[in-house]
């Protein structure tokens, strides 16, 4: 667990909490997460949450089994938005989607590489969840299976997702694409240094959400790791329990340049549509812009690891 160590007499009258992620400039290291089907949360979908995003002045990264399609997002407003995507057996179809992303006017592409087959989520096996047909892959590939037993969306997952997909397959993904490349679902200094090796444009430090594996470490216990691996090569971001104002800071401390927002993103858009997706962002920079004030830390240049440490540390300070 990380403490916090503020300093004082510091001038925090004015708390700068912007800053950019591939170049584009954000209100705060705020972004969000891909989370899929947002229709079954609100009607308004993606787009409810796509409007949230631009209104805050931050980053949503669309799922690839997003409910509403890729240009639906892009028309509805003007928000920076990358596609996180996965790489399917159908090649084809993976490029299909990248092609249309990047017509469509999204910045970047963020690869997930932790889901060579889907974990086993029993909550969906008990209630036999069945995936929606997804507007994206219509005229590709039906996503609606209908197991006699068991989760359909696993169905599907083993029938449409590439576990053969290796390190190699960046190449790929870069011959098809002139957008930045970000991998999501890295955990350890190995892979960072893969990630590194392989050309891409940025580390997601994630465990999708506690759901694939278990056993796997909270994401901020090993984000250090893979920061110390990349060295400042690339950005690094964490996604996976942040929850709080705190959390943004703890991360930004240990080396994260953003962090990214899943199932609060959700709950807000379940509770309230668009104006709850802004609330839940809301709260967050309001809560991050006290911690760096109560810290003293008026610009996100001002955190640093020496505002934050462990029990350990603490005491191996004292000897």
């Amino acid at each position: 667990m990380y403490r916090f160590r503020p300093r004082v007499l510091v001038d925090v009258s004015n708390i700068d909490m912007s800053t950019s992620m591939l170049g584009y400039p954000i209100s705060a290291p705020i972004m969000i997460a891909p989370t899929a089907m947002h229709k079954l949360a609100h009607p308004k979908g993606e787009i409810a949450t796509a409007k949230a995003a631009a209104a805050c002045n931050t980053i949503m990264i669309v799922s690839f089994m997003s409910t509403c399609t890729i240009e639906e997002v892009a028309s509805s407003c003007n928000a920076v938005r990358f596609l996180q995507i996965y790489v399917y057996k159908r090649r084809d179809v993976t490029a299909q989607i990248v092609k249309r992303a990047e017509k469509a006017g999204f910045k970047a592409i963020v690869l997930t590489v932790d889901v060579p087959r889907l974990g086993r989520r029993e909550a969906d096996i008990k209630n036999k969840m069945i995936s929606p047909q997804l507007k994206n892959f219509e005229g590709l590939v039906s996503t609606e299976v209908r197991p006699n037993e068991g989760s359909g969306v696993e169905a599907f997952a083993s029938s449409a997702f590439d576990a053969s997909l290796s390190w190699k397959d960046i190449e790929w993904l870069r011959s098809i694409t002139k957008l930045p490349i970000l991998v999501k679902g890295l955990l350890t200094r190995e892979d960072a240094l893969k990630a590194v090796e392989a050309g891409v444009d940025g580390i997601v430090v994630s465990n999708h959400g506690a759901r694939q594996l278990d056993y796997s470490p909270a994401t901020i216990t090993v984000l250090e790791e893979v920061v110390h691996a990349v060295k400042g090569r690339i950005p690094v971001l964490l996604d996976g329990g942040v929850r709080r104002g705190t959390d943004v800071f703890k991360a930004l401390a240990l080396g994260a340049q953003a962090v990214l927002i899943g199932r609060p993103i959700v709950y807000g858009l379940a509770a309230k549509g668009e104006d709850g997706v802004k609330k839940v962002i809301d709260m967050l920079k309001n809560e991050f812009e006290i911690t760096m004030a109560l810290s003293g830390c008026p610009t996100i240049d001002d955190v640093t690891r020496n505002h934050v440490r462990t029990e350990n540390e603490r005491i191996k300070s004292m000897l």
